[in-house]
């Protein structure tokens, strides 16, 4: 379709980001690709949308089936471009990018506030046809018309331009909230030269770093494991290690104030970004009618307001505060039995926690690792997919495009053979170049192309240990976890049955129960036939030993106080930051972090902290009003796996039925339902916090 249209002008021709076919030509794609193709799609989309206008009529066939196709070509052209920022940032990708974002992010606002297009969708609501439409086209218009309504499309003259103005800039301030983010972790690093001070690391943790620094260093004599130089990034495969297993104290603080300031000063500094977003988001939700930007997001999500999430807040901080309090007791008990002198200090609380697991689960990390080589947790993970959910995933290496050598491709089939998505993994750390944390995102969404139906592509993205020399992957436990996370949003995603892309898989679905399917699935990284399924000692082939397993299996609910804390104050920062804070005023963002902190804590508060800087999430991601979420949907998650816990575990013939059910809703239904409808079709009832409480062992008889 764009290909043809591109034929006639030369300096387009062969563009891979105008192939509206296949996967997209992730081996062909380079930053000059990025402003000529783009700008002729949305050149060629702005006449489209002119003619639609125009012609359109108020039926299904008549408007809903012309935007689906309008989308088409940007979704070849624009977010691959997207996904490469992402995985494969670079100077000269950055700077394509961002000469065409204003335009791109005009473009979808002038759709969404399109009222021709809006007027045509109210009167299809209002039609005959509108009985005759299955309940999965009826939510798909229903959202357009709130999507409408929150782009303001009932705006006129200066307020619209105004609208307009404040989308913009907000797009490009979160694209440089990231990358702010991605060039301070990558410029600091922290070389040790001097082996006493490594003495204690884990072994996985030497060879990352002497790797790490031979990589930096090419022309230098190769670094070894335990000679040195180690090089320690910002990037958590080595921070996180860090800072439990350094004796060194001093160079804990170092990289924690690092890691803790990152993105807080000089030309990378966020702190501006964050205020002019608050404001935006402020004045953009007036514009709309709501007071405050968290009645805006909440408007759209499962909660039905900002008292609904607080109550949540209050209930879980009530049930966890007194367990963290306790688990620091525990801290400084031991730590003054280890010598430690004086108060702990935020760097000090991950190096003493892991002792305090060590000496009472009695294993190591290390220990873990030889028995969870990446590909045999893969393995492990397909198996639990075809015992739960009946389908079968295939690895397709070398059939598609990729990025990096790094990335592996897989599809995925019924028991009868037939394909019905696939998926691309990116599993491994990049620093210089890729983004940190772990996501799920489409690739291909499933829809109805030119009659004929594409099936769903997706990324799952980790930032995992990656090989070291011909060792494989050694996955820490925390990375299976993580990589069962980003599988089950993935699951959602490809197993969906809706032909409708606005309410196909996770599309649609309100973003408070989108870590639903996620969290669901990390469950099974603590149920021992799954587990030990997926271990192999990547020497000897051994399994898992069972005190391994028992003990992991104990560990699970260590310091669940401190860490649902930690949860709940992100959460209750972000909220608050929406709601009631007031970003014109004197009070800054980092006082309202301070003072939920001083709720939230049982250690004072960072003083020198700017962990928002930082904060992806909500100022350069989709959770802004929104990071409780991941509290609100692991109650739903918890209970839905609370009901496999009910029939028993190790019924294989009940599970597997039970499994077929939630698949047959959680992971079909996708977005064309309610998501608290779709979990009473799945549980027969509405979900409760109690599992959630028992599988965090917080529930009140427990203290």
């Amino acid at each position: 379709m764009s290909e043809a249209r591109a034929s006639s002008n030369p300096a387009l021709e062969g563009n891979p980001l105008l192939r509206t076919d296949g996967i997209p030509r992730f081996d062909e794609i380079t930053a000059e690709h990025v402003i000529p193709a783009v700008t002729h799609v949305l050149d060629a989309l702005t006449k489209e949308l002119s003619e639609l206008e125009t012609t359109l009529a108020p039926s299904w066939d008549g408007v809903m089936l012309p935007l689906e196709a309008l989308e088409i070509p940007m979704e070849y052209a624009w977010d691959p471009v997207k996904h490469l920022m992402s995985v494969r940032n670079s100077p000269e990708l950055r700077k394509a990018h961002d000469a065409v974002l204003s335009d791109v992010v005009q473009i979808r606002l002038r759709i969404k506030q399109s009222r021709p297009i809006y007027d045509a969708l109210r009167a299809l609501k209002d039609s005959d046809e509108w009985k005759s439409l299955d309940g999965a086209q009826r939510r798909a218009v229903e959202l357009r018309l709130r999507e409408a309504e929150h782009a303001g499309v009932g705006l006129d003259g200066d307020e619209r331009e105004r609208f307009k103005a404040i989308e913009s800039e907000l797009s490009q301030l979160g694209t440089d909230f990231q990358n702010h983010v991605l060039d301070a972790t990558r410029a600091f690093d922290l070389i040790i030269t001097d082996a006493s001070d490594a003495e204690g690391w884990p072994e996985t943790l030497k060879q990352l770093a002497s790797q790490s620094w031979s990589q930096a260093n090419p022309s230098s004599e190769a670094a070894t494991t335990d000679g040195g130089p180690w090089r320690i990034t910002l990037d958590f495969p080595a921070f996180g290690p860090f800072m439990q297993h350094s004796r060194n104290r001093a160079q804990r603080e170092v990289l924690y104030r690092a890691h803790l300031t990152r993105a807080s000063q000089g030309e990378w500094d966020n702190s501006e970004i964050i205020g002019k977003m608050l404001k935006l988001k402020l004045e953009k939700a007036k514009l709309l009618g709501f007071d405050t930007y968290a009645d805006l997001s909440l408007s759209e999500k499962m909660a039905s307001n900002v008292d609904a999430v607080e109550a949540m807040f209050d209930k879980l901080v009530g049930a966890s505060k007194p367990h963290a309090q306790k688990d620091l007791d525990d801290l400084k008990t031991l730590a003054k039995e280890g010598g430690h002198d004086g108060d702990l200090k935020h760097w000090d609380t991950a190096f003493w926690s892991e002792r305090l697991r060590e000496s009472r689960f009695d294993y190591t990390d290390d220990q873990l690792r030889p028995y969870f080589p990446m590909p045999r947790v893969l393995d492990g993970l397909f198996s639990l997919s075809k015992r739960l959910l009946g389908i079968v995933i295939e690895r397709a290496d070398g059939e598609v495009p990729i990025w990096h050598e790094d990335v592996h491709c897989f599809r995925v089939l019924n028991e009868d053979g037939t394909q019905i998505a696939s998926f691309y993994l990116d599993a491994y750390s990049r620093p210089a170049e890729k983004r940190g944390g772990a996501w799920m995102s489409e690739c291909l969404g499933r829809r109805f192309v030119d009659g004929k139906l594409r099936l769903p592509v997706i990324y799952l993205t980790c930032n995992g240990t990656p090989p070291v020399g011909d060792k494989p992957s050694l996955m820490g436990f925390r990375e299976v976890e993580t990589l069962f996370h980003e599988f089950g949003h993935g699951l959602q995603a490809m197993l969906t049955t809706i032909d409708y892309a606005d309410v196909a898989g996770i599309n649609g679905v309100e973003w408070d129960a989108v870590e639903l399917a996620s969290q669901f699935m990390e469950n099974w990284c603590y149920h021992k036939p799954t587990l030990m399924g997926m271990t192999s000692h990547f020497e000897t082939g051994e399994p898992l030993p069972d005190d391994l397993f028992e003990k992991i299996s104990a560990a699970r609910t260590f310091k669940a106080g401190s860490l649902m804390m930690r949860q709940l104050e992100l959460g209750m920062t972000d909220m608050e930051l929406h709601s009631s804070h007031d970003p014109n005023g004197e009070r800054s963002p980092f006082d309202v972090h301070h003072d939920v902190s001083l709720k939230t804590g049982v250690l004072p508060p960072f003083k020198d902290g700017r962990l928002l800087c930082s904060f992806a999430h909500i100022f350069g991601g989709p959770y802004a009003a929104g990071y409780y979420s991941y509290k609100w949907a692991e109650a739903l998650s918890a209970d839905a796996f609370a009901a496999f816990e009910e029939i028993g575990l190790d019924n294989e013939e009940a599970v597997r039925d039970l499994g077929r059910r939630y698949r047959d809703t959680v992971l079909s239904l996708g977005g064309s339902r309610h998501p608290m409808d779709v979990f009473r079709e799945f549980r027969g009832r509405e979900p409760n916090t109690e599992a959630l409480l028992r599988h965090n062992d917080l529930l009140e008889e427990k203290l």
